[in-house]
């Protein structure tokens, strides 16, 4: 028997012929996958120019090699597919009828339908990183807030495209009257969704109103932290023990909130105590000396330091502090705060007096 003779020998209506040109697709196209997708990813990366390159082309590949390959192996799959075809004597029904060959055929173009969407998300997703590096660069807070919630904006658009066209093209659903009929029980939708659009209509009124933006320290609910995002539904804040609060958009609106970001200044006011074995002498000593060294701080306000002998405290001489550090910045508050602290200690201790702590005397009559 010669080659012609075996490879037109034929197996369920199919030639071996057949059956070897659906293999030799199918195993090309697991070899050449990865070249395959790094060209086509080449391509994409250049599309973006010299910001992509400030992220790096790992990670760009992290992103997008992955549904780049498996659109890539469909495809092969549906190629070495079209080689094959079903025995007449199955009496399957037409591609038109339902039935497996349907099945199959909606199967595939639904899968290429979610690759090719998948690939879209993970694209939004590089190119709103190269956003958030360009924001980071720039003085202006505004723009690291708006540029995760455009991200955000973008990927929703994305997946609801995806859906249309899932349903349109491969479910051949008429969208104009889907949607027509979406309008008809628009209010119970509206209804059953009130705290998601009460969010949604939040997030923009913080971004009109602008009572804060990203990198703000901010008090809400009882909590203090810093912004670090501000999406559809919530805003993230993260606290000075590192923990993450989501706080609703409408929390965020309605409630009373401290933005301590916007204050030019911070105040610090606290008490010490002196034993009452100090002298009026020391006393006005020490309280000129502490106010002296306030107002010299290179990091507090000038002249806006107070230094006041208080009250006569049940085993203390109470002395009031008061100073406005010259930052909204925190780490420059606490590092002020502890260096004036220090400088304190040696002032008090210079003039020859010590910090009390409750005691009591008792005296005994003979």
């Amino acid at each position: 028997m010669s080659l012609s003779d075996l490879l037109s020998t034929t197996y369920f209506d199919n030639t071996i012929q057949a059956y070897v040109f659906f293999g030799l697709i199918l195993i090309l196209g697991l070899l050449f996958k990865r070249l395959i997708s790094g060209y086509l990813g080449g391509i994409l990366y250049r599309l973006l120019g010299n910001s992509a390159h400030e992220i790096g082309r790992s990670a760009f590949d992290d992103r997008l090699k992955k549904p780049l390959n498996n659109l890539i192996l469909l495809g092969a799959l549906y190629l070495a597919a079209q080689q094959l075809q079903f025995p007449a004597n199955w009496g399957l029904a037409t591609a038109e009828e339902f039935g497996l060959r349907m099945f199959i055929n909606k199967s595939f173009a639904l899968l290429y339908a979610y690759f090719i969407f998948w690939l879209l998300l993970r694209f939004v997703d590089f190119v709103g990183e190269i956003m958030v590096l360009r924001a980071s660069k720039t003085d202006n807070k505004m723009d690291d807030q708006i540029v995760p919630f455009a991200v955000e904006i973008a990927k929703v658009l994305v997946v609801i495209l995806g859906g249309l066209t899932i349903l349109s093209s491969v479910f051949n659903v008429n969208v104009a009257a889907l949607a027509t009929g979406l309008g008809i029980g628009g209010i119970a939708i509206a209804m059953a969704s009130k705290e998601s659009l009460e969010n949604l209509l939040g997030s923009f009124t913080i971004f009109l109103d602008k009572p804060f933006t990203y990198g703000d320290i901010v008090t809400v609910n009882g909590y203090t932290g810093v912004v670090e995002k501000v999406g559809f539904r919530s805003t993230r804040i993260r606290t000075f023990d590192k923990s993450i609060v989501t706080v609703p958009n409408k929390n965020m609106v309605n409630a009373e909130l401290d933005n301590l970001g916007m204050r030019p200044i911070r105040r610090v006011k606290f008490n010490i105590g002196l034993v009452y074995g100090t002298k009026v002498d020391q006393m006005k000593a020490i309280v000129n000396d502490l106010e002296s060294m306030i107002n010299a701080h290179p990091n507090t306000t000038a002249d806006g330091a107070r230094v006041r002998f208080e009250a006569f405290g049940s085993s203390s001489l109470d002395l009031m502090v008061l100073y406005y550090v010259d930052s909204p910045d925190w780490e420059l508050l606490i590092n002020t705060r502890q260096d004036i602290n220090y400088r304190i200690i040696e002032i008090v201790h210079q003039h020859n007096s010590d910090f009390a702590f409750p005691t009591t005397s008792v005296h005994i009559e003979k």
